[in-house]
């Protein structure tokens, strides 16, 4: 491929998309620069402060935690209170967490603010996905989605060297940092980005039309939808096992703690320089081809890290199963938008969200104790086994509700508020 088709490449991927989209992915490339808490958070717990592993691990899962009860409240907020108000207020609340993490050093005040800290960050989200599906086309939904995901893993590479680069300023300054940035970010949603949820239609008087009272119980009775929120909970297991497994798997092997942290750069290095290649070959195919294929490199990826011996050899899986990542995430996203009600989509987005966290929540503790009882073998073999059959499930039991292909002229909202700045965040 020549240099001029590359970048024809590139101008197709990012032309097109609404303006106001690319505020959105403006303050998501803002947030995540900033987002030193999670990555250096464990370091801070036991190195700065001198608790144990054990409570570092117990945070950080607390922090999972919070985002389950997060994304069905960011759901439900996004979709009676509206998309900006949500994210200003959610990413504001975040910043004070980050804030106050500079701060206090009690034990049990940690935790409550990392757990406090899930719910805002899981919560803001919900309201991002809704956004883009209100104001970008149904037919490039899935392309505003990848564009995204790429902004969030290009700020926190950023974070991540950035960090690392001035630890000698200390973590707390780290945290104030986080909490700058994150304010930043909410200030570009208010001052930048238009309330995009849609309008209560109305009748050929004009009077309000009542629309059916969307629930999470209605949620979750959506058959097609609980199918797809089962399956991607399956792919998210499978997708966050390595982050505990993986340094495990290569510290039992006695590889060094350095070896794990080029190994796990690959990820990040790929997501950046290749998605939107990815994106580009990708686009237009079938969701349910794209989620099944995602689903077998992650099953691939995994399962072949019980094979590696090497740090060459796994970084190789990890290219593997972050290709099905590159895939899988925003045409998930893609779907989610797909099924959910055009007055629903932020509870829609939540419950979905609501699979990633219970993923992040579980699936460290469950590959950290089957590493320490059957062994890492049995891990990625179940990892494979998983990831197959959520392959098998998209196959089967998702074809007919994702075969229908978009209008290709239509936004994928009706009529929705495009004002560029109103004076407040209320609803």
């Amino acid at each position: 491929m020549s240099i001029d088709s590359l970048r024809r490449s590139a101008r197709e991927t990012v032309s097109g998309l609404p303006h106001g989209f690319w505020w959105l992915w403006l303050s998501t490339l803002v947030n995540r620069t900033g987002a030193f808490v999670l990555t250096f958070l464990s370091l801070y717990l036991t190195v700065e402060l001198g608790h144990s592993a054990w409570f570092a691990g117990l945070v950080v899962a607390l922090h999972g935690l919070g985002g389950v009860a997060g994304s069905p409240l960011g759901g439900m907020l996004t979709d009676r209170w509206g998309r900006r108000p949500t994210m200003v207020s959610m990413h504001l609340a975040a910043a004070a967490c980050a804030a106050a993490l500079a701060v206090v050093t009690s034990a049990w005040a940690i935790a409550a603010v990392v757990l406090l800290m899930g719910v805002a960050m899981q919560a803001v989200r919900p309201s991002i996905n809704a956004t883009i599906a209100d104001m970008v086309p149904a037919h490039d939904v899935r392309r505003a989605y990848a564009l995204n995901y790429w902004a969030l893993n290009l700020g926190f590479a950023i974070a991540s060297i950035g960090g690392g680069a001035a630890m000698f300023l200390g973590y707390r300054t780290l945290f104030v940092v986080d909490a700058v940035a994150t304010t930043l970010c909410a200030l570009i949603v208010f001052l930048r980005l238009p309330e995009t949820r849609p309008e209560t239609p109305t009748d050929t008087a004009g009077e309000p039309v009542a629309e059916e009272k969307v629930g999470m119980l209605t949620v979750l009775r959506d058959a097609p939808f609980r199918t797809l929120v089962l399956l991607n909970l399956l792919v998210c297991l499978v997708f966050t096992a390595p982050w505990i497994g993986l340094p495990l798997t290569m510290a039992g092997q006695g590889l060094s703690p350095s070896s794990y942290g080029v190994v796990i750069a690959v990820n990040g290095i790929v997501i950046v320089g290749f998605q939107l290649l990815v994106n580009k070959l990708t686009d237009k195919r079938s969701p349910v081809v794209l989620l099944s294929l995602s689903s077998l490199l992650f099953a691939f990826g995994t399962g072949a890290t019980a094979l590696a011996g090497s740090p060459v050899a796994f970084a190789a899986t990890v290219i593997v199963w972050t290709i099905g990542e590159m895939i899988h995430v925003p045409t998930n996203a893609a779907a989610t938008a797909r099924l959910a009600p055009e007055h629903a989509r932020g509870r829609y987005q939540g419950v979905m969200g609501m699979s990633w966290a219970v993923a992040a929540f579980v699936a460290p503790i469950g590959a950290g104790a089957i590493v320490d009882g059957p062994g890492p073998d049995v891990l990625w073999a179940a990892c494979a086994a998983i990831g197959v059959v959520a392959a098998v499930g998209y196959s089967i039991r998702l074809r007919k509700a994702l075969c229908e292909e978009p209008e290709e002229a239509t936004p994928a909202a009706g009529p929705v508020r495009t004002e560029d700045a109103p004076s407040s965040v209320s609803a």
